[in-house]
């Protein structure tokens, strides 16, 4: 979608925590921008970097401690954020994930630049009790007040944010980032009598790896594998280790390029307690994979029970077990069917260009109307 009349080439201010979230996420909607608008991307690290600048996006390195709660460097955060939009004069800002949409947003509304936040999930964030909650709470009404869209992934998220009483201007609903159907093309099955779980995501309490991790020492065997895609972010790697030693489980670690490992699956594994819309869940099915998932928002919806995987209640190891032994029992046809049909789900709802062309026709409304004000106001 090139510009249009009244908008050509605004500025546009990207915040986010990942270069390479970013990138193998959501960089249609990048490429989408950059066809009519000048856009900077302010993030901390480098992974990206070269593939983002050579497409033509301005890069502005930012530090930010994704996981930590300390006062004082989340508010050098929002003051770096504020600094950035009067120096760089944005038309419009765009936020992922939590810090950049609380400071960032805030920091916009600050400085009456229109923003499109996107809540990606809110991990445990909302299940705490009494004065933290309340501090978040306040935390997210601040940076999503002035908002001029929020997007959710999933619709457990939009009602908490409606149960707090945290509004934006609008919100939309969009799956995931979607999956890029040529990227993540269909495979065919593997065949043979091996069966490889594939556990995708960073190794950590919440994303179900101690889950997995039962459920690999009860059902591993010479024809049955439990392997681990992704980095350890929490201290886990000891213990880990000594598995794969024992030959329990194999870690295969952190890969951007995710595809050939899930083509080499026979099922995919999302034991997370939390979701904004899993990328893992969707890559894996668009791929041609079964998947064996968490019963919760963000997972649900990408997949069918029974059809093209199946699901258990994320901290019970005895469910996910469950639930790979209903796995095991098919054969490599049945598995391979259901595959197929995660595949056809995928194209009919998940295809990353719907998602790019929801955002595009926010981008448009929100900078016409910005554009329109200002000539009302020359």
């Amino acid at each position: 979608m090139g510009p249009t009349k009244g908008m050509e080439m605004g500025k546009v201010l990207i915040l986010t925590n990942s270069s390479g979230g970013l990138y193998d996420f959501r960089n249609e909607f990048v490429q989408a921008l950059l066809a009519g608008h000048q856009v900077s991307v302010s993030m901390p690290d480098d992974v990206k970097e070269k593939e983002l600048a050579a497409e033509g996006c301005r890069i502005v390195r930012t530090a930010i401690n994704r996981r930590g709660i300390n006062p004082f460097q989340d508010l050098k955060l929002y003051f770096t954020y504020s600094r950035m939009m009067k120096e760089l004069k944005p038309d419009l800002v765009v936020t992922y994930t939590i810090k950049p949409n609380i400071y960032g947003g805030f920091a916009a509304g600050r400085r009456k630049v229109p923003c499109i936040a996107t809540i990606t999930g809110l991990g445990g964030a909302f299940d705490r009790r009494g004065i933290l909650l309340k501090l978040i709470v306040t935390m997210y009404r601040a940076g999503m007040k002035r908002a001029a869209c929020v997007f959710f992934q999933n619709e457990e998220n939009r009602d908490i944010f409606r149960r707090f009483g945290i509004a934006g201007k609008k919100t939309r609903m969009v799956m995931g980032s979607g999956v890029n159907l040529e990227r993540h093309r269909f495979e065919e099955y593997p065949a043979g009598d091996e069966t490889h779980f594939l556990f995708v995501g960073r190794v950590m309490k919440e994303r179900g790896i101690l889950e997995y991790i039962e459920a690999a020492k009860a059902l591993h065997s010479d024809r049955v594998f439990f392997d681990i895609m992704g980095y350890c972010d929490e201290d886990y790697q000891d213990m880990l280790d000594e598995l794969e030693q024992e030959g329990i489980i194999r870690q295969i670690g952190f890969h951007t390029q995710v595809h050939p490992y899930l083509a080499a699956a026979s099922a995919i594994v999302v034991a997370s307690f939390h979701e904004g819309m899993s990328n893992a869940l969707i890559e894996g099915a668009a791929t041609g994979r079964p998947v064996i998932a968490s019963a919760i928002s963000g997972c649900r919806e990408a997949f069918e029970e029974g059809k093209t995987g199946f699901g258990f209640t994320p901290g019970s190891a005895r469910e996910l077990i469950g639930a790979m032994e209903k796995f095991l029992a098919l054969s490599v046809e049945e598995r391979a069917a259901m595959g197929r049909r995660g595949r056809e789900k995928m194209e009919k709802e998940f295809d990353r260009r719907l998602v790019t062309a929801s955002y595009m026709e926010e981008v448009k409304r929100i900078l016409g109307q910005r554009s329109a004000g200002t000539a009302e106001n020359s």
